[in-house]
């Protein structure tokens, strides 16, 4: 069995509420899942990583130079794979050019996929895909975490594989709102198919491969957190159908909530490779031009006639 280390919080990240884990087993993230006596959960990340032959990086988007600039002098030869979804908002940098600018001398990966915590870690069946240019890697990342529970798919597109991942967080947002205005199954086939759409031509203009959006990263993810109540981009959402600001929105989920910095960075990645992405472009009015959900609506299904 291979020793692995997560660097991060939130659900994926075990490294929060160290005394309660370490005593209790349990986490408020997982309330029901009682945590391995096989996981140690400590603060110092020396202590972490030093005995690991793996490193899952999953803190939110926003602190991940900061955190890397803090544990890369531990690393030895391990692997870091990147589990947080989204982009470094002052460079727009996606993580791994963040990870590759901060650590260019480690071996890098990107894990992404459709997998609630809540749902992998009572053992329901769950696919997901790890990507990375170094062959060692991908293998050891399958030999790790691969069992009859979790299937591991490898790819080398790590461009397309993390920009799926962060930039469905934008439609499971629209999603939430589509909810909270009470709009049916046609309107949710609708934004998944069409959000596809500008994920891969954004995406594609960046370097991705057009066929990893139509995969686990891209696809996959996009039908679970764009439906599942267990997405917290999802229920952001609703939060806004709601009226509720952006702060409030913040308060209400109680955890990280990326596509708020996804939503500003990819607005300006659409001007920047001069993509047409009429949904970004709704949803940014509705967060900083207040424009209202209903009109947001309006103004998409009104938009000049095009072929599909």
């Amino acid at each position: 069995m291979k020793k692995i280390c997560i660097i991060g919080s939130g659900s994926w990240g075990v490294a929060i509420e160290c005394a309660e884990i370490n005593k209790n087993r349990r986490t408020k993230y997982l309330p029901n899942v009682t945590i391995p006596q096989s996981i140690k959960c400590t603060t110092s990340l020396e202590e972490a990583i030093k005995e690991s032959e793996i490193i899952f990086h999953v803190t939110p988007s926003k602190y991940t130079r900061e955190t890397m600039k803090k544990y890369k002098q531990y690393i030895t030869n391990q692997p870091v794979i990147i589990c947080s979804k989204g982009f470094e908002s002052s460079t727009l940098y996606t993580l791994s050019e963040v990870a590759n600018d901060e650590m260019p001398n480690v071996k890098i990966g990107v894990f992404s996929g459709p997998s609630h915590a809540e749902e992998v870690s009572t053992g329901i069946p769950t696919a997901i895909v790890i990507a990375s240019k170094y062959i060692d890697v991908l293998y050891n990342v399958q030999d790790a975490l691969m069992d009859e529970h979790l299937r591991i798919y490898t790819s080398t597109d790590v461009k397309g594989v993390e920009l799926g991942g962060a930039l469905k967080n934008i439609m499971a947002f629209c999603a939430g709102i589509a909810a909270e205005l009470q709009l049916g199954d046609n309107t949710f086939a609708a934004l998944i198919t069409r959000g596809l759409t500008e994920i891969s031509r954004l995406g594609v203009a960046m370097g991705g491969n057009h066929n990893t959006f139509y995969g686990l990263s891209g696809l996959g993810d996009l039908i679970v957190t764009c439906l599942s109540e267990h997405s917290r981009n999802r229920r952001a959402g609703r939060c806004i159908g709601k009226g509720l600001s952006v702060e409030e929105t913040r308060e209400e989920i109680g955890m990280v909530v990326e596509s708020f910095d996804n939503i500003e960075v990819t607005y300006k990645l659409s001007k920047k490779y001069n993509i047409e992405m009429p949904i970004v472009n709704t949803v940014y009015d509705i967060l900083y031009n207040n424009l209202e959900p209903k009109e947001a609506v309006k103004r998409l299904m009104t938009r000049e006639k095009k072929s599909e």
